[in-house]
């Protein structure tokens, strides 16, 4: 605590608005996730509904959706909350951060093609949590204020 303390008098602590945006991300994703995992298996039928409400969805991925993700709902289910969950959890605490990140790339991305909205589209708020994530796997946003920092430090 007295290297962060000492890096802010000296104005070096840069990381901080990664920092922020780490932890942030990762409570909006544990909150999102915890409601998902209390509906248990029944947030596959969710799942379904949420799919089968995509008009726009991508071409390219309504073939997965529909051969894939809809005939195994529950088992999608469990893998998007308690995805949510645990990515959001490392994020707080900032272990396995850079991974947690990824993580959320690829599970954000897959929401966007089912949504079928264009990147850029000022609505598309995945192109947002996209962008943030690799911000924050580019970043090694868990050395600072997190686990991943004391693992770090422990190592050299």
């Amino acid at each position: 605590m007295q290297e962060i303390i000492e890096r802010v008098r000296a104005g070096t602590v840069t990381a901080w608005p990664m920092v922020m945006l780490r932890i942030s991300l990762g409570v909006m994703f544990v909150i999102a996730g915890f409601g998902k995992a209390q509906r248990g298996a029944g947030f596959g039928d969710a799942v379904q509904g949420f799919l089968e409400r995509q008009q726009n969805m991508f071409d390219f991925y309504r073939g997965f959706v529909e051969s894939v993700v809809i005939p195994n709902k529950v088992l999608f289910g469990y893998l998007v909350a308690y995805g949510e969950l645990l990515i959001g959890l490392a994020l707080v605490v900032g272990l396995f951060s850079r991974w947690a990140a990824l993580a959320m790339v690829f599970m954000v991305v897959n929401f966007w093609f089912a949504k079928g909205v264009g990147f850029w589209v000022p609505s598309n708020h995945d192109s947002l949590y996209i962008l943030i994530a690799l911000a924050l796997f580019f970043t090694r946003s868990g050395d600072t204020l997190g686990i991943d920092g004391v693992l770090a430090r422990r190592s050299r």
